[in-house]
């Protein structure tokens, strides 16, 4: 049967309609979505013009799909892909990691979700290394939530959307996560997106803010008159059609490095908690990276523990 693989930018509404698709099925045999939510958006939503992808086709079907993105200048493009289950077994896999290595001219880092031996099998056998890995880590809301006393000063108050929060909170979440590309580089077109989402309920997204105080630039930073110094940005992913009850997550929690070191992160965090405790959800999970001890230490006296891995490799 005729195999081809096109390369794309942006795709057209019927493209992403049978990507959707074959993430759908991958999603319903693997347990674990094999897009970030990155890409997902980038696929609903676009975004990055420089970004690209890959498609497999056998016969007239969509076997594979591949997304490319130069996020990082200096790491290099990354990269994650899927192949639709009935496909598998095939060579379509390494036929596809080919063509995005042809793309990217042989350097790639490449993500794997869920820590999947097929995947570990991929990208070895292509010669790539393993050189990080994100926990996911969970714990249960009904256990005890202990209580929580915000830094003297320091107010909380949930995100208002449309206002100068916004330009606040990107400008907090850049010098919070300046070391972390991918999470510093928002904008707030990211964010945007984020708000359109259906998951997305402000009254979640908690704001840590000293009332009266002035940014950097002299201006009123927050919506309230206030300078942002701390956010915790919760998250409900809903019934996925996958036999997966609700549950919440950390989605991000940032303080301004100023700040670090008075407990202001840790209060937001369990304010979090005991925001996602009263929705009645049971459980609620985070993504932390390997490499950070200590937020990993602090999570662990918080109660959660390891369930997961995604594994980024790099040719």
């Amino acid at each position: 049967m005729n195999v081809r693989v096109e390369h794309r930018g942006r795709l057209d509404e019927r493209e992403v309609a049978a990507v959707l698709a074959v993430v759908e099925a991958a999603t319903e045999t693997d347990g674990v979505r094999p897009l970030n939510e990155h890409v997902m958006l980038h696929l609903r939503y676009g975004g990055d013009d420089r970004a690209g992808a890959v498609l497999l086709y056998v016969g007239d079907d969509l076997a594979g799909y591949a997304h490319v993105d130069p996020t990082d200048p200096v790491e290099g493009p990354s990269g994650e892909l899927v192949v639709h289950p009935a496909f598998r077994g095939q060579g379509h896999g390494r036929h596809l990691l080919r063509a995005v290595l042809d793309r990217t001219e042989g350097r790639l880092r490449l993500w794997a979700h869920g820590g999947h031996p097929g995947a570990e099998a991929l990208a070895r056998s292509a010669g790539f290394t393993k050189i990080r890995s994100l926990w996911q880590m969970r714990r249960s809301l009904f256990a005890a939530i202990p209580a929580f006393e915000l830094p003297e000063g320091v107010r909380l108050r949930s995100f208002v959307p449309g206002s100068s929060d916004e330009e606040a909170w990107v400008a907090l979440n850049a010098k919070a996560f300046a070391h972390h590309p991918e999470q510093g580089g928002w904008t707030v077109d990211d964010l945007k997106r984020r708000e359109r989402e259906p998951w997305f309920d402000p009254a979640g997204f908690f704001l840590a803010e000293r009332p009266g105080e002035s940014d950097a630039s002299g201006e009123s930073g927050t919506a309230r008159g206030g300078r942002l110094v701390g956010f915790h940005w919760t998250k409900v992913h809903g019934d996925d059609g996958h036999g997966h009850e609700p549950i919440g997550e950390v989605y991000v929690v940032g303080v301004d490095p100023a700040e670090q070191g008075g407990g202001l992160g840790r209060s937001l965090t369990l304010a979090g908690l005991s925001h996602l405790r009263a929705r009645g959800l049971a459980q609620v999970m985070l993504y932390v990276d390997e490499s950070n001890p200590a937020a990993i230490h602090l999570y662990e006296k918080l109660g959660f523990t390891r369930w997961d891995v995604d594994v980024m490799y790099r040719r």
